[in-house]
């Protein structure tokens, strides 16, 4: 093989791998619900508004800032004023993004709930829990099913795992 073919390949290999960020927790599922995340269109804002939201006393994150959208489906449990109905459970397809955001509002991590009962990777619940960093890196792989979210997530007052109308 000729010196330059061979580099070629080498340099194919470092650019196909580098995709991956060499996560060995980033599975499929966590691949879709991050290629998922990214999508903005078709969503509605929490309270019908992309305002950052200072994070709540509540909250097991630690980024300073947030903001929470609905896909069309989930958006169909929300009211006129863009909250959560109170006492509802979200249809199959519901997916919830956080976005967690730095104090300069750089976008640092998506915090998502899926509702795909079917998932290998779902809850009792069907949700299917993703914590993502936006570099296209894991924080908790979707294999875990929010097993270090659920207890904060089932507090007093949450709808369906939701606690956006309790702290905002």
């Amino acid at each position: 093989m000729k010196p330059h073919v061979y580099l070629l390949a080498i340099a194919s290999v470092i650019v196909l791998s580098s995709c991956f960020k060499n996560d060995k927790t980033f599975s499929k599922t966590d691949y879709e619900l991050f290629k998922m995340a990214e999508k903005k269109e078709g969503f509605v804002w929490y309270k019908n508004s992309e305002e950052y939201l200072d994070k709540s006393s509540g909250t097991g994150h630690s980024n300073p800032l947030l903001r929470t959208r609905y896909n069309a489906i989930a958006a169909t449990m929300l009211d006129g004023n863009g909250r959560i109905i109170e006492g509802i459970n979200f249809p199959e397809g519901s997916l919830i993004v956080k976005e967690l955001y730095d104090a300069n509002k750089k976008l640092e991590r998506y915090a998502i709930l899926y509702k795909n009962a079917t998932s290998p990777d779902a809850d009792a619940k069907g949700w299917v829990w993703g914590y993502i960093n936006s570099n296209n890196t894991t924080a908790a792989p979707a294999s875990l099913k929010g097993k270090s979210c659920v207890s904060c997530h089932s507090q007093e007052n949450n709808i369906d795992y939701m606690l956006m109308n309790k702290y905002f």
